[in-house]
């Protein structure tokens, strides 16, 4: 009996589970039936009746509405689920990056991020399916019939487009076929009342003449005067035509045409100060081709103007120079492209410094230097007086030191620092000194050594040095002299300009035994 009972009771058991799973398929099959009965519909359609429903195994999407179905098929990614994602998270932040993130038990509600959205997200899971349906929120507030999905989506669409449009920084406007201005934002309508002084005139647009003819896209620049304002209003205006009517955007530039209008006058100051100069100037832009030259140079390498006005590259610069001999001539003409490279290289480096003798006789120093943004500067300066002088004064130096090379008396000149600078042949050979093996300045201290090395002990090198660093009793002295070989000679000592001393030993007959070195100072006074 109690057997009988037990299988009985297993056999009711199984029968209910067996009419739970057919009530089960019955109910997810009537789901894919209304839904499949729904596509083809528009999303009006759909929304009237309050069925927006998707369907979803895993990730991908099973069956759905013909309203619901459009989140996913407009937006991309990477599932199903994904697509239907990127279609509302604008307007339900909360809703699952996946189905894994579905509570598996219970609904689960996702309201919207507007408080004013008349729609919000259901998820359910239903079996293995999890049924996703957008529906109207349940509230009093809402009035009916209940807009349309869609239509919601489009009012906070247009509403962010207003406010984007209407906040802009810049005049937007649309002007229709007959050029009527058919709307306009906020930015568009200050403009107009700083111009005209009173609110836009839908007959009279801004801009009008300087959009004629334009192809669409194609930017002008166009100034508009203002009032209570010296300087007029600059702006870039673009106009993109659409379906016979015209979207026009006008962009401010004021600061960017008073910039370029500060460095044209800046570069006119520039040319005027160049022009004056007598140093030729060539400025070469990054791309290596002459962007700014003054007259100077003209005048120093005889270039044409109308040659150095099309703007050269450096090396046809350069090469109109070689060919008109107004720098030296290269000894390899293979080897001329390389020289003109490392010379740029110096160049720009600022270390490029080089003095040209030209055939004609005249002496050019040519140096470059950097300038911003990859440019170079070469300046080009007439250095021949100033050679012939140099050439000149060191003729005179020489003929000078041969003149004294050819005095018997030994001659040497110390400046009124006690630093020796001058020294004749005769002084050299006495002391046995030898100047061009001595690169540092002699001083009258070193001097001294070289006296005593070769004339021995004696009180006159102490009164000779004092003498040439002292400031008091300047006048002209003489004092005898005997060498360790025995050899005599008068020490004339002459105070010269600017403190300097000249000493001059001239050779004599042998001195009495009672002269001493440097023991009897005798004033010359004549």
């Amino acid at each position: 009996m109690g057997n009988g009972t037990l299988d009985y009771s297993i056999w009711q058991w199984i029968g209910i589970s067996v009419l739970c799973g057919f009530a089960g398929a019955l109910s997810v099959s009537w789901y894919l039936g209304a839904m499949r009965s729904d596509r083809g519909k528009t999303p009006a359609q759909s929304a009237g009746s309050d069925r927006c429903v998707l369907l979803f195994q895993g990730a991908e999407l099973s069956s759905s509405s013909g309203c619901a179905e459009n989140l996913v098929a407009e937006h991309a990614g990477d599932t199903d689920w994904s697509r239907l994602r990127q279609g509302l998270i604008d307007r339900f932040p909360r809703f699952p990056p996946t189905p894994d993130h579905v509570s598996p038990t219970g609904s689960t509600v996702i309201e919207p991020k507007d408080s004013a959205d008349p729609w919000q997200v259901l998820i359910e899971p239903l079996h293995d399916v999890l049924r996703v349906e957008l529906m109207p929120r349940a509230h009093g507030s809402i009035k009916s019939p209940t807009p349309s999905f869609f239509d919601h989506s489009m009012t906070l669409e247009l509403g962010m487009l207003r406010d984007v449009t209407d906040g802009a920084p810049y005049p937007i406007w649309s002007i229709d076929a007959e050029g009527r201005v058919i709307w306009h934002n906020a930015a568009y309508a200050g403009l107009f009342s700083a111009a005209r002084g009173k609110e836009p005139d839908p007959d009279n647009p801004l801009f009008a003449d300087a959009l004629a003819g334009r192809e669409s896209g194609e930017a002008v620049r166009a100034s508009i005067p203002l009032l209570n304002r010296e300087e007029p209003g600059w702006f870039d205006v673009t106009g993109l035509h659409r379906d016979g009517a015209q979207m026009v955007y006008a962009l401010d530039v004021a600061s960017v045409v008073r910039a370029e209008t500060a460095q044209r006058n800046f570069v006119q100051t520039l040319a005027k100060t160049f022009a004056q100069l007598s140093i030729g100037l060539a400025i070469f832009d990054r791309n290596m081709q002459l962007a700014l030259f003054n007259p100077a140079l003209i005048d120093l390498t005889s270039l044409p103007a109308d040659f150095l006005s099309v703007r050269p590259n450096l090396l046809t610069f350069f090469d109109r120079l070689r060919d008109g001999h107004v720098m030296p001539e290269p000894k390899d003409y293979g080897t001329w492209r390389e020289q003109m490279s490392s010379m740029v290289a110096a160049a720009t480096d600022g270390s490029y410094c080089e003095t040209w003798t030209l055939p004609s006789g005249s002496t050019y120093r040519v140096s470059g230097r950097p300038h911003p943004d990859g440019a170079v500067a070469f300046l080009f300066e007439d250095i021949s007086a100033e050679v012939s002088l140099t050439r000149r004064f060191r003729a005179d130096l020489e003929m000078s030191q041969n003149i004294l090379d050819e005095f018997e008396d030994a001659v040497a000149v110390f400046t009124a620092s006690g630093t020796l600078t001058v020294t004749n042949q005769a002084y050299r050979t006495l002391w046995n000194i030898d100047h061009d093996q001595v690169f540092a300045e002699i001083t009258v201290i070193d001097a001294m050594r070289a006296w005593q090395e070769v004339g021995g002990v004696s009180p006159l090198w102490g009164e000779l040095r004092d003498f040439v660093l002292g400031r008091e009793d300047r006048t002209t002295w003489n004092a005898p002299l005997i060498l360790a070989d025995g050899q005599s000679y008068l020490c004339t000592v002459h105070p010269v300009q600017n403190g300097a001393t000249m000493l001059r030993f001239a050779q004599t007959q042998t001195l009495p035994h009672h002269f001493t070195n440097g023991a009897d100072r005798i004033a010359d006074h004549g």
